[in-house]
């Protein structure tokens, strides 16, 4: 691919963009050194910048976009709500049966509420099973990401000197001046260590509003969770007077009904958003009617209010719809062929080159890591500096052959991506592999 356009545009506006936004952005990920390049248009699974470059596009920002971009469908629904209005101060239809579709998906999801973000979903995941509970403490997986909330985001991003023994894993602040409140009603558990994990949750059992886990946690390696640590878990919560929790922000895109699905049982909360949008801000909580009433306005004793001056906007609404309803049981296994011929590619081409690399995912969804063998838990996929290295030299490379991955070499599918999309990135990865063994 042809690199040698000038990033006139794009450099242009990064100057400008210094001058108002701290860092030039307003989310980190969209940066690349020395200058990221601005969007002009999508289309499909190809993303063209401001100075011409189109590129094919794995990173669905941050896994929202199902359909990829400019889905017709959508933006015609879109187009004709917003002749009628954006946002009301009355309730709509749309909210009623984007609910009622969304509900269908799960047998779990017996009552909903719509936000604006996965972060806000499971910030009212936390706050309603405290509501039910009456507990302060919540329990999650060293290194997992749930958004931006103060007790969500304790160990996030733990380091070696920070994070404490396995035995009992330090609650690592992620920003400066975080609380210590905060961190002392978060228990931080290993990742697919029942014996730890119990034993944890055991010193804590009677302040447990909840243990919250994602079943594919992207920052601890995209492997999924082991169906004894999940059983284990599962019990252990309906033992002691915890609600189970997930976060399915981004797996939910995995089956119709989300990746807790494909292991044969439902959580009491669970946080859904990024494709649920249909490319527009989304969250929504679901769950058990009981765990859910805490939020019901009309209840005898209100526990939890929520609101939102945006949420379950029509806009949105008709969105989503329209987006999880062309992604439906035949449109995920597609995806999910197509997924599982991507890791079978790129393990095929680890193996050609002999790279010291692997690659975990499931579903829709793979990640790419510089090392021998799959991690199992946070701290086993902690980057070397030299790990670090090769994943950059990778991902430049990844760019430069026309493919915007997400920063952690992680790669998440559009239902207009065909086989030979597939194929062509591939093909690429292993061409940066040679690279990178060459080096």
């Amino acid at each position: 691919m042809d690199t040698s356009a000038t990033t006139t545009r794009s450099a242009e506006l990064f100057a400008r963009a210094n001058h108002v936004l701290p860092g030039g952005v307003s989310r980190n990920t969209v940066l690349r050194a020395p200058i990221p390049p601005y969007a002009d248009f999508g289309s499909g699974c190809r993303i063209t910048d401001l100075d011409g470059v189109t590129r094919t596009d794995f990173s669905n920002n941050m896994a929202s976009l199902i359909h990829g971009h400019a889905y017709r469908p959508i933006v015609d629904a879109v187009s004709a709500q917003l002749a009628r209005g954006s946002a009301f101060m009355m309730a709509t239809e749309s909210e009623v049966i984007y609910a009622e579709h969304l509900a269908s998906r799960s047998v779990g999801f017996e009552r909903l509420r719509f936000v604006n973000s996965g972060t806000e979903a499971l910030m009212a995941v936390l706050k309603a099973a405290r509501a039910f509970t009456g507990r302060p403490k919540v329990a999650k997986i060293e290194g997992a990401y749930h958004g931006g909330y103060d007790y969500a985001e304790v160990s996030q991003e733990p380091k070696p000197d920070t994070w404490g023994t396995t035995d009992h894993p330090n609650s690592v602040p992620l920003v400066h001046g975080s609380p210590r409140s905060a961190l002392e009603d978060v228990v931080i558990l290993p990742f697919n260590d029942v014996d730890r994990a119990i034993a944890l949750l055991n010193a804590h059992k009677t302040d447990l509003a909840c243990v919250l886990l994602d079943l594919m946690p992207h920052r601890v390696g995209l492997k999924p969770v082991d169906p004894a640590f999940i059983a284990a878990i599962r019990e252990w919560t309906a033992a002691n007077g915890a609600l189970l929790a997930l976060d399915e922000v981004i797996t939910f895109r995995t089956e119709v009904g989300g990746l807790q699905s494909r292991y044969g049982f439902t959580a009491d909360l669970t946080a859904i958003g990024k494709l649920i949008g249909g490319g527009f801000p989304a969250g929504a909580i679901a769950g058990r009617a009981d765990v859910m009433e805490v939020m019901n306005p009309n209840a005898s004793k209100l526990l939890y209010p929520l609101s939102g001056t945006f949420s379950a906007n029509p806009i949105t609404m008709t969105a989503g719809f329209i987006a999880m309803r062309d992604f439906n049981a035949a449109a995920v296994a597609r995806l999910n062929a197509l997924g599982a011929r991507a890791m079978h590619g790129i393990e095929e081409a680890i193996g050609r080159t002999g790279a010291t690399a692997c690659v975990t995912g499931t579903g829709s969804m793979f990640r790419v890591h510089m090392k021998a063998t799959p991690p199992a838990n946070y701290r086993e996929a902690y980057n070397t500096a030299e790990e670090t290295k090769q994943l950059k030299m990778l991902l430049n490379h990844l760019f430069a052959e026309g493919f915007l991955m997400i920063n952690t070499c992680s790669a998440t599918l559009s239902t207009p991506m065909t086989e030979s999309d597939i194929d062509a990135l591939v093909a690429a990865i292993e061409g940066g592999l040679r690279k990178i063994r060459a080096s």
